[in-house]
């Protein structure tokens, strides 16, 4: 038997009601890749917050390289080999990233000595694995997957030989994610332990050699990769059958809902963000947004949902010229009223207020509801009870309305997102990354519940970097390149190829 890094002995926590991981057993071999996968709050970062210090586990043991050790920090945690890179960083933008790298790990007997021998180090670890990062860029101006590489060289220059990964995908573009297996192949060869959690299964398939599988806080599998297939893992972390292939019928476009003709976007800096863009989307049908992150629609969805001011064009929706639409309260306010809802992209900034609770957030931009009001007062009792139902028809996972949202999984959140726009009954839907950070049985969830609204005579508009997901759920397909639309395509006709070349520019 090979030798184990990491040894998880009848590990438990709770956090109140919620048994989050419930007599967690099992081993990650010495030098390998290996991968935890469940659903949104089946306790797998809970679980590796505990191996990482950040919590205490109310009983069980943890071993490394076969010693018991007690950790009761991250500082014990990085004092013992162990580093983490969280799904959401832990840098300081206006800082470089040497200073990034650094920061909390000083040495000598002044700054700028400690910086020095960083820089050389930094230098070398940027050798050995291939990171290639600039040591004086500032932070805040790299670009996620760069961001990224900063994390796992902060963990390296620590001493990390156990290096875990949450969700490190979830922000990256395909291209990107790419890259980070290119590292972490490395990474093994240098005979680093990696711990990957994740849900998206293709990349487990791809990347591991082993797969620990959780369910609602407990382990209920843990196989060898090579051995397992996709639908395998799936049965596995779903608990029943999951369906990987949609059942879509076609489409059957009515009226065109919304007609966007010429529209451009300029930012303070003089940059072109969107290129004379144009198109019309009609009602019982999905139009799919591809492209490479930071071509342009993000700035698209935030123009269509009224969170940001064109530079020139129009904008009709059902005969209402957005564009020149005059109001007193926030355009965003004004246009949910005439019918469209937004799924922002990122839900934390846009879509939550991660410090209130659940019944709160189920709530927001619906403030004028008569039904969950009492004259100018809120009926708690009624907010409450929606809440409720949201949580019982998209499954949220722990069922508690008063759970400070941010305490829920990215997915947790992203169904309580949904249902609240949902079910405001809108006639256009702008969606942005829906499935972001979300596990297999939800976007099977997700998925089902866009093309039941499709059915229902709902226009959508699509925005992902997900081209699966994409092609999967697109009656028609627009890519955009720089801001501007590079091509459109029926989804029937698209490839992963063709998209790929419209995305990089070719026409």
């Amino acid at each position: 038997m090979a030798e184990l890094a990491i040894e998880l002995i009848g590990v438990n926590k709770r956090f109140g009601e919620v048994h989050a991981n419930k007599n967690i057993s099992f081993g990650i071999r010495k030098g390998a890749i290996h991968g935890i996968i469940g659903e949104n709050g089946a306790g797998k970062s809970t679980l590796m917050s505990i191996l990482y210090g950040y919590y205490q586990a109310d009983s069980g043991s943890i071993r490394i390289n076969g010693q018991e050790q007690r950790i009761r920090s991250s500082q014990d945690a990085i004092a013992k080999g162990i580093g983490m890179v969280h799904q959401h960083f832990m840098l300081v933008d206006p800082f470089t990233v040497l200073e990034n790298i650094v920061l909390g790990a000083e040495e000598g007997v002044s700054l700028e000595s400690s910086l020095a021998a960083a820089r050389r180090h930094l230098a070398e670890l940027n050798r050995d694995y291939g990171l290639q990062v600039d040591p004086d860029a500032i932070v805040g101006e790299l670009g996620v997957g760069s961001q990224q590489r900063v994390e796992i060289l902060k963990a390296l220059y620590r001493g990390a030989d156990v290096l875990i990964l949450d969700e490190p995908t979830a922000v990256l573009t395909p291209q990107e994610a790419d890259d980070l297996f290119r590292i972490l192949r490395l990474l093994k060869q240098q005979g680093k332990t990696v711990i990957l959690i994740t849900h998206k299964l293709r990349e487990v398939l791809d990347i591991t050699d082993a797969v620990t599988v959780m369910r609602a806080g407990e382990v209920v599998g843990q196989v060898v990769t090579a051995e397992v297939g996709k639908e395998d893992l799936a049965d596995l972390m779903v608990g029943r059958k999951v369906n990987l292939q949609l059942n879509k019928t076609p489409a059957k476009p009515g009226k065109v809902v919304l007609s966007v003709s010429g529209l451009n976007l300029v930012d303070e800096r003089g940059v072109a963000l969107l290129k004379d863009v144009g198109f019309e989307l009609r009602a019982g049908e999905i139009v799919g947004i591809a492209g490479v992150s930071g071509n342009g629609q993000s700035e698209l969805l935030e123009v269509l949902s009224g969170m940001r001011e064109a530079t020139s064009g129009s904008v009709n929706f059902n005969g209402t010229e957005l564009s020149t639409l005059k109001t007193r309260e926030p355009k965003a306010a004004a246009y949910r009223k005439l019918g469209i809802a937004h799924v922002p992209e990122d839900r934390s900034r846009e879509g939550l207020v991660k410090d209130l609770a659940t019944f709160e957030n189920a709530i927001l931009g619906q403030h004028n509801d008569k039904s969950i009001r009492r004259g100018w007062l809120f009926n708690r009792q009624a907010i409450v009870e929606r809440c409720r139902r949201f949580i019982e028809e998209f499954d949220v996972r722990p069922a508690l309305t008063h759970r400070r949202i941010g305490l829920f999984s990215g997915g947790n959140q992203q169904k309580v997102i949904l249902a609240r726009e949902i079910h405001a009954n809108p006639q256009l839907m702008l969606i942005g990354q829906p499935t972001r950070g979300v596990d297999i049985g939800a976007i099977e969830f997700i998925h089902q519940r866009l093309l039941q609204l499709r059915d229902e005579g709902k226009a959508l508009l699509l925005v992902s970097v997900e081209l699966d997901e994409i092609l999967a759920l697109s009656d028609r397909i627009i890519v955009m390149n720089a801001g501007a639309i590079s091509g459109e395509l029926p989804a029937a006709e698209a490839t992963a190829t063709s998209l790929g070349l419209l995305m990089g520019g070719h026409k």
